[in-house]
């Protein structure tokens, strides 16, 4: 696909976060209205979304697929914020000046809420259940050595937070798929699953903005050099170039070779934001980096798909 129809292809999902900025600050979508639509998102949609796309999905009756995808996803999640930690102490960040946010938030891609319409997209909607596996591996690395790096508390928290509705679904949907039972599961379950499951990402990105719009109000506030530039040519520059030698050398099967190309041309995911809050984190540091990645993600994740599906795949 050309830049333009993948810049085509993007722009409704970047659309849908400005969308939920705008319904915030018109007051339609404000507190307890904005937890309860998260919660739906997060334990309702989400786990239908995981259910339909893979309790029949034959690529992942592959044994190599179900422990190689959570691998990748668990080993480039580390690496990167390893990498966003150094970077942050090269750039002058230390632990209560923001340094442990930043490597959160800068190492964490956006891995669900944008690449499964990008995938969907691209490769159809048996594209997603790849990605969802990966996605695993990625919430493995984000609940463990995620919440160390940004509270330097026990595992104990985050141990917790791997036992959520996705998770126990996914695990579920994986036996079924594995066992042969995905065929006689009943078709009204399916289309159920589908139908709860399509509202997903829409609300979810919904969600994405509403939250963003909450730290708005203050627009000097949303640019400090060293998390904006240094968070941007990480995200947006150096993991994209790993990440798609990472998929033209890995021996891996094609399918996960495109989730590695799209991980790689994500900006930041949000989730940083409200861990910040939660742990002890500088939430304004994890908003300056994910506005500013998002930003250039609308013109550069584009060229870095195009460029990875072209060099890698």
């Amino acid at each position: 696909m050309s830049y333009g129809q993948l810049l085509l292809l993007i722009l409704p999902v970047f659309a849908m976060i400005a969308l939920g900025v705008v319904l915030r600050r018109i007051h339609w979508v404000e507190g307890e209205a904005e937890k309860s639509l998260l919660r739906i998102v997060i334990y309702v949609c989400f786990p239908c979304l995981v259910f339909e796309s893979v309790v029949s999905n034959p690529e992942l009756q592959e044994p190599g697929n179900l422990l190689g995808a959570p691998l990748v996803g668990f080993g480039t999640t580390v690496g990167s914020i390893g990498l966003a930690w150094m970077l942050g102490r090269s750039l002058g960040l230390t632990i209560g000046t923001g340094l442990r946010t930043f490597a959160l938030a800068a190492g964490l891609g956006n891995y669900s809420y944008l690449p499964l319409p990008i995938m969907t997209g691209l490769f159809g909607p048996e594209s997603r259940g790849m990605l969802l596996v990966h996605n695993v591996g990625v919430e493995f690395a984000l609940w463990t050595v995620g919440v160390i790096v940004l509270s330097g508390l026990s595992l104990r928290e985050g141990w917790k937070k791997l036992l959520s509705p996705m998770v126990l679904t996914l695990i579920g949907a994986v036996v079924i798929n594995l066992t042969g039972l995905g065929p006689r599961v009943p078709k009204m379950v399916i289309e159920f699953a589908s139908t709860l499951g399509a509202c997903a990402v829409p609300l979810g990105l919904l969600m994405t903005g509403a939250n963003l719009a909450n730290y708005l109000g203050d627009p000097k506030a949303l640019f400090e050099p060293r998390a904006s530039f240094g968070s941007a040519v990480l995200r947006m520059a150096v993991l994209p170039l790993a990440f798609i030698a990472l998929a033209r050398w890995l021996p891996v099967p094609m399918e996960l070779k495109r989730v590695i190309v799209v991980q790689g041309a994500m900006p930041a995911a949000v989730i940083p934001i409200i861990l910040a809050q939660h742990y002890g984190g500088r939430p304004l540091t994890a908003v300056q980096i994910v506005l500013g990645t998002t930003a250039l993600g609308v013109l550069l994740t584009p060229l870095w798909l195009r460029a990875g599906f072209a060099w890698a795949i």
